[in-house]
């Protein structure tokens, strides 16, 4: 049986409408055609405007996929708590999203968005990967808001790090990037230092799957200065655990966000259950992958809906480009210093530009990244000019503008935790600080005078202090690449400046600090330690969408960092965060538990204050986790029971 996609067949609309940054004065929306527009005209409520080239980016991704960015902008544009829809038509193809099943909301003709200055609620989360056992929150979250009218809404959905996973791709999903790379006619390149000339030479086939660590990705060549040396000699460059089907080229990067975000070209593919060629255990493995993904693949149409309707905002975390993505010195010192893995680093961060970071705030990629990205992407051909590229690559990797706030109450401040990083100086194998001098300095003067503040931080600013041991540990033996070591506190300087703006005199009363990362949730109520009037900070981690901890690992965790590290110990006081009094929060007031290790999407309401007054987690079931205040009282009803006695 040929298992083929269905060329003749492509829908116009290839993927989106997905709403990026607005606000009273922008409107930003984000989709993919298999055609090109001719003339544009987006209906705001019942107000029409012909969008011209200011109004309007587009970059051709291959023969048959065009990715446009509307990005109007315009004083009092969208009026402030008011449902306004929204239609997009072309002079040729008539109303584009109309044709999409399953878009709007019951009784709705087209979807629609409000505009809520003052954030009184938010779903934020991370770690979003198809091929896991866990239920997509984002499915969850949309049957939520369908249940609720449009000013009930949150405010805007904050996808907080790990919204793919470039670094492990399941069998079955490589499969069918390598039908969509062939049915939209993307593009091929060309590579250097790598065992094959370019991308025409990669083999889709089943059987060519599962091979990529052992016969692609590249390999470091540096003796590191660690009791583990013989580990670091030849290691892969590309760290993580489950890179057999690492990602390469651009057009895998193009096929795989296409895949990610959107059912249509999903409706189109037949992947094979059974497949030869594969061993026994590979083949066992893409039979389960392939469950995984049809499950995923179901819940698509949900969430194309969820994201045509709440304003989304997004901030890389490093399996959206690698695991480890700049972990330590020595990490980068191999990867850019070998030329296919900077190119492999390099055609992630295009991808992750094109289809996240250009529509968190448009403008600050339109003199340094746009005339670049422009001028590889929109040229005749189906190869990508190797010099273009490069230079590309060279400019993304040098800029550092990925960090963006939104004009909110509170003021929503986004972190770039991965590209400005405080490198160490005793050991260029040590982990690397999470911001650098000068963009924590950066930070603190955005901070200043504000009363109330929502941070996002990929990473956890305050995790569990006991996996942070653990990681302080391995990083004295030179693992620090084995354990995921990246920590607030794991480089002196960053943490001891980290500290330091939550202790200063001006910055906000009311700190919320956004996080995933981590695959489990948590909440802590924090403040700086004897001091009468310390400002409120709450850090709330919900990780993942689509991805779990270790489930026989966690528990012993969560028991063990509350023995160790509890409200009352003097362990607390051997730390680095020694100034700052944490509380964690107890999920449905189970008085066992601080972590919660289930997929799920963060929810968050807010007082006038900036302060938090509920926070929850809503899991891939249907089910809520809520992290009520330490001291909270449970009623009888609210109280979990305690497990019987043997």
């Amino acid at each position: 049986m040929d298992h083929q996609l269905n060329i003749a067949s492509l829908p116009l609309v290839l993927a989106g409408p997905v709403l990026r940054h607005c606000d009273n004065n922008h409107f930003t929306l984000w989709f993919v055609t298999s055609s090109p527009m001719q003339q544009l005209t987006l209906t705001l409520g019942d107000k029409a405007y012909q969008l011209g080239e200011a109004d309007l980016h587009c970059v051709q991704l291959g023969s048959k996929a065009w990715q446009y960015l509307i990005q109007l902008e315009q004083q009092q544009l969208l009026p402030v708590n008011l449902e306004v829809s929204y239609q997009l038509n072309d002079s040729e193809h008539g109303d584009l999203f109309g044709r999409l099943s399953g878009l709007t909301y019951a009784g709705k003709a087209h979807p629609n968005l409000v505009v809520q200055p003052d954030v009184q609620n938010l779903m934020h989360g991370s770690c979003r990967n198809p091929h896991h056992f866990s239920a997509d929150a984002l499915v969850a979250a949309d049957t939520r808001i369908a249940g609720v009218q449009p000013q009930e809404r949150p405010s805007l959905l904050m996808m907080t790090g790990d919204q793919v996973y470039v670094d492990d791709i399941c069998g079955p999903m490589l499969y069918a990037i390598g039908k969509v790379i062939q049915a939209l006619g993307l593009p091929t390149e060309s590579f250097e230092g790598a065992g094959l000339n370019n991308s025409n030479q990669i083999s889709y086939q089943p059987a060519a799957m599962y091979q990529r660590h052992k016969r692609l990705l590249p390999k470091t060549e540096y003796p590191a200065k660690t009791p583990l040396w013989h580990w670091y000699i030849n290691h892969p460059i590309f760290t993580t655990a489950m890179g057999e089907n690492h990602l390469v080229c651009l057009s895998e990067i193009i096929a795989l966000y296409l895949l990610t975000w959107s059912p249509e070209l999903w409706d189109r593919i037949d992947i094979p259950k059974n497949v030869s060629g594969l061993s026994r255990p590979n083949q066992a493995r893409w039979q389960k992958e392939w469950q995984h993904l049809l499950e995923f693949k179901s819940g698509l149409s949900q969430v194309r809906r969820l994201l045509a309707h709440i304003p989304t905002y997004m901030i890389f975390d490093d399996h959206d480009i690698t695991d480890d993505w700049n972990l330590t010195a020595k990490w980068e010192e191999a990867a850019y210093g070998h030329r296919f893995s900077k190119r492999i680093i390099g055609n992630a961060l295009i991808g992750y530009t094109l289809f996240q970071g250009l529509g968190n705030q448009p403008k600050r990629f339109e003199q340094d990244i746009r005339p670049l990205l422009d001028d590889l992407l929109n040229q005749q051909g189906h190869a990508l000019d190797k010099q273009k590229q490069n230079s590309l690559i060279d400019a993304l990797l040098k800029f550092e503008k990925w960090h963006y706030s939104l004009d909110t109450s509170p003021r929503i401040v986004v972190l770039d935790t991965r590209t400005r990083r405080w490198r160490s100086e005793s050991n260029l194998a040590k982990p690397s600080g999470l911001m650098d001098w000068e963009a924590l300095m950066d930070m603190q003067q955005e901070l200043i005078d504000l009363d109330k503040v929502i941070i996002v931080s990929p990473a956890p600013m305050f995790g569990v202090k006991l996996i942070e041991a653990v990681q302080r540990t391995a990083t004295f033996i030179g693992a620090s690449l084995m354990v995921d070591a990246e920590n607030w506190m794991a480089h002196p300087g960053a943490a001891s400046a980290l500290l330091s703006i939550f202790t200063h005199r001006k910055t906000p009363q009311e700190f919320v600090l956004l996080s995933g990362d981590v695959h489990y949730s948590f909440a802590y109520d924090v403040s700086v330690r004897f001091r009468s009037e310390s400002p409120g900070i709450y850090q709330i981690t919900a990780s993942g969408f689509k991805n779990q901890f270790p489930e026989k690992l966690l528990p012993w965790f969560d028991k063990f960092n509350g023995w160790l590290y509890g409200y009352f110990s003097p362990l607390n006081l051997l730390t680095k965060r020694k100034r700052m009094l944490i509380r964690g929060r107890r999920p449905n007031g189970d008085i066992r538990k601080r972590l919660v290790n289930q997929s799920g999407v963060g929810m968050v309401e807010f007082a006038a204050s900036g302060a938090p007054v509920s926070i929850s987690v809503l899991h891939g079931d249907m089910t809520e986790t809520r992290f009520d205040p330490p001291g909270h009282t449970f009623s009888r009803q609210e109280r979990p029971a305690l497990p019987k006695p043997e």
